[in-house]
């Protein structure tokens, strides 16, 4: 009762807290009560009584941030925390620098109040139960969405869903871009990130990074793309506190250097792939120290746009005895020599895969090596490579005969057509031969009778190459006959003449997916001879720009081709009475199809659409004309599983 009264025990006088007033002479009418009424002195100061009103509400904005941030530590449950971080921005800011580890559990508040461990046991009736963060759920921010506002809403939002593991960032708002702080408060929110992604984000810096480092150590995937204001500083922070890492993305960071890979080499003992490219103090110091590290499992490694010269490739001949997948490009720095040392170093046992694009140091003498020296290469890629003719591609198949699977040549000019099917001839195991816009192959006769064929080739692709003409296309038939695979798409050139006789050769094997787009001199022969001779076999034809091509080609499908499931007639000469003959088939998985550009095509086939609609789930109708807006909603409407282009 002193207490109710205001009085603390000493005769002090309070004024308007004494029950001896109006409160206390209404207390009393209301009935009996024992009140204590101490002596009270007189005032020393006379005046009138006056009882003071609030005129505002108490408002628990008036606190620090530093009090805020003890409450919101001590809210207990992920519902209560995003409740509380919707309040203002003020407040999610705050809420997202509370690190899940300085959350305040129930039993650790039972305990200072109580002081007793044993009597702290408090159980939640909040139906949001804490998990743990395992870092399930990923999380994407795109251009104008990519905000520090979105970022620490992430981090306090997914805090208690089982953990964000994956974000990636593209792009940045241009007014309120991410900055520092959203990253620092993923940092403190999520824990359990594995996967990070920040691409043309120019407002993070070391700092960002640094946090990042700090507060996630289970970080095993790390990809920075245009991040200008992120050096070596970050990159070593990331190095000494993720030793989980295994995947290192650096692209268009221009002031990552030597120092950073250095660190990556030394603390990253389990990093598996590696890709730098453009980064302008990236030498030959920071690659071959990060390369010739013991500890490194590094399995693939992507190296373009780099100031390094031949002595990084001979580290990378020497020290890549486990890199199975090595793409090199645009290394300008680098001769002959460095590729020739990488082959002949004969460390690169391991390598299945190799990619390399526009290098002037690749010449038939470095190609010879580098084939002699992989042994178990499978896949070669080259591209742009100017400087490699026909020996240097025929003594590499011969080199890599035992090995090699898939070969690709795009844009290398001085091969020339005797190069090509000399080196076909040559392979063992080659399973796949794609030509992509190689001038130098000219339709030139030659004794194919001399070559021996190569069984072996299942997938044959020759792109935009204009010399290659009919007589070509008649001997690559002779050389293979077991072909499953065709795409000759661009091939002006060619006639009927040229790819029959590659149709007859490959009818025991039999042709599964056939391109021929923009084949403007085909006409129905072709077609007709594929239905008949591979009509137990071929799945997928494109015909698209195959002027010649009419409604006996859509007879001869319909007729006999039952596994067909993607057909393209896209500005063909087909009308009405082809697509009905289509649609009474006996090609019952037709999937897609795709009759673009078919002026011919009006709206009485609109029934025999949608009739092939039952099977059909892709249908393309750009550019049709005749077929009216209104017919074209009755097919979407009709074939509502259909993905209608029109």
């Amino acid at each position: 009762m002193p207490t109710l009264v205001n009085y603390s025990g000493d005769d002090e006088f309070y004024s308007g807290g004494s029950l001896c007033s109006a409160d206390l002479g209404l207390m009393l009418s209301l009935g009996h009560a024992q009140v204590y009424c101490p002596l009270r002195k007189k005032a020393r100061i006379s005046g009138p009584f006056v009882v003071e009103e609030r005129t505002k509400n108490p408002s628990i904005e008036i606190l620090p941030d530093e009090c805020l941030f003890e409450i919101f530590r001590r809210l207990q449950g992920g519902r209560e925390r995003s409740a509380a971080a919707c309040v203002s921005k003020r407040w999610l800011m705050l809420s997202s620098n509370v690190r899940n580890s300085e959350i305040q559990s129930h039993t650790d508040i039972s305990v200072a109040n109580n002081g007793d461990s044993s009597d702290g046991k408090m159980v939640s009736a909040d139906e949001d139960v804490e998990v743990e963060c395992d870092g399930y759920l990923t999380r994407c921010l795109e251009g104008k969405k990519a905000t520090d506002i979105r970022l620490a809403a992430i981090a306090v939002g997914t805090s208690s869903r089982g953990g964000l593991g994956k974000l990636s960032v593209r792009g940045s708002n241009s007014v309120r871009g991410i900055t520092n702080v959203g990253l620092s408060a993923v940092a403190h929110g999520c824990p359990s990130l594995r996967v990070l992604s920040l691409w043309n984000v120019p407002y993070v810096g070391d700092e960002g990074l640094v946090e990042i480092a700090r507060g996630c150590h289970s970080l095993e995937k790390l990809d920075l793309s245009q991040c200008p204001s992120i050096s070596n500083k970050g990159l070593v922070a990331i190095a000494e506190n993720c030793p989980s890492l295994t995947s290192l993305t650096i692209e268009s960071c221009r002031n990552i250097g030597n120092e950073g890979l250095q660190a990556i080499g030394r603390c990253c003992t389990k990093l598996q792939s590696l890709t730098i490219k453009d980064c302008p103090l990236v030498g030959d110091q920071g690659v071959a120290s990060l390369l010739s590290s013991g500890a490194t499992m590094l399995k693939k490694v992507k190296l373009n746009s780099l100031n390094i010269t031949d002595f990084s490739l001979a580290v990378i001949g020497h020290y890549g005895k486990v890199i199975t997948d090595l793409n090199l490009g645009s290394l300008r720095n680098v001769s002959q020599k460095g590729f020739w040392v990488m082959g002949n170093a004969r460390g690169l046992q391991s390598l299945a895969s190799l990619s390399i694009t526009l290098c002037r140091g690749v010449t038939d003498v470095s190609l010879e090596a580098v084939g002699k020296g992989c042994s178990n290469l499978k896949h070669m890629c080259l591209r742009k490579c100017c400087f490699v003719s026909d020996g240097g591609l025929v003594a590499f198949a011969r080199a890599a005969t035992g090995s090699l699977e898939s070969l690709l040549l795009e844009e290398c000019n001085r091969i020339t057509q005797a190069g090509i099917l000399n080196a076909v001839s040559n392979f063992g195991k080659l399973k796949s031969l794609s030509l992509v816009k190689c001038m130098g192959v000219k339709d030139l006769p030659l004794q194919a009778s001399l070559l021996s064929p190569c069984e072996s080739l299942r997938s044959l692709s020759i792109r935009s190459c204009p010399g290659f003409g009919s007589t070509s296309l008649a001997m690559v038939g002779t050389l293979c006959p077991q072909l499953h695979h065709l795409d000759l798409s661009g091939l002006t050139g060619i006639t009927d003449a040229g790819l029959l006789p590659l149709l007859e050769m490959s009818s025991k094997a039999g042709l599964v997916k056939v391109n021929l787009t923009g084949c403007l001199n085909l006409t129905d022969e072709v077609v007709l001879s594929l239905a008949r001779l591979h009509s137990e076999t071929l799945e997928v034809l494109n015909l698209d720009g195959c002027r010649k091509v009419t409604d006996a080609s859509l007879v001869a499908i319909a007729d006999n081709c039952p596994l067909l499931n993607d057909l393209d007639v896209s500005k063909c000469s087909i009308t009405d009475s082809g697509v009905a003959a289509l649609s009474h088939g006996v090609q019952v998985n037709l999937q897609i199809l795709s009759i673009s550009g078919c002026s011919m095509v009006t709206n009485k086939s609109v029934p025999a659409l949608k009739k092939l609609g039952e099977s059909l789930v892709g249908l393309n109708l750009q550019h049709c004309n005749a077929i009216s807006s209104s017919r074209v909603e009755i097919l979407v409407e009709d074939l509502w599983r259909c993905d209608i282009l029109s």
